[in-house]
């Protein structure tokens, strides 16, 4: 399985696999109003990957097949105050 992964100029690490190069046509408008105009990364095969580095590839095929398309987001930030608090919670004797 071949895949076709594009860049969103708009959204920092967010990233757009189909399955053909240039073809759009299953991804919905909306989605590519957010995202903006694509920008081409890379093609890969994933049948020659058993992971891929920021996303599940099972997960990664099984979108491809079923809807013709994939998008990879960046993780959810966390809360550096919550990681703060609780690194400075005093310790008991």
């Amino acid at each position: 399985m071949i895949c076709v992964i594009y860049r969103s100029l708009k959204r920092d690490q967010t990233y757009l696999y189909i399955t053909k190069k240039d073809d759009f046509s299953r991804v919905p408008e909306e989605l590519l109003k957010t995202f903006g105009q694509p920008q081409y990364s890379m093609m890969i095969s994933l049948s020659d990957r058993k992971k891929l580095a920021n996303a599940d590839i099972e997960k990664v095929k099984a979108a491809l097949s079923e809807q013709g398309f994939y998008l990879q987001v960046p993780p959810p930030v966390e809360s550096l105050i919550n990681e703060h608090l609780a690194s400075n919670k005093p310790t008991k004797l």
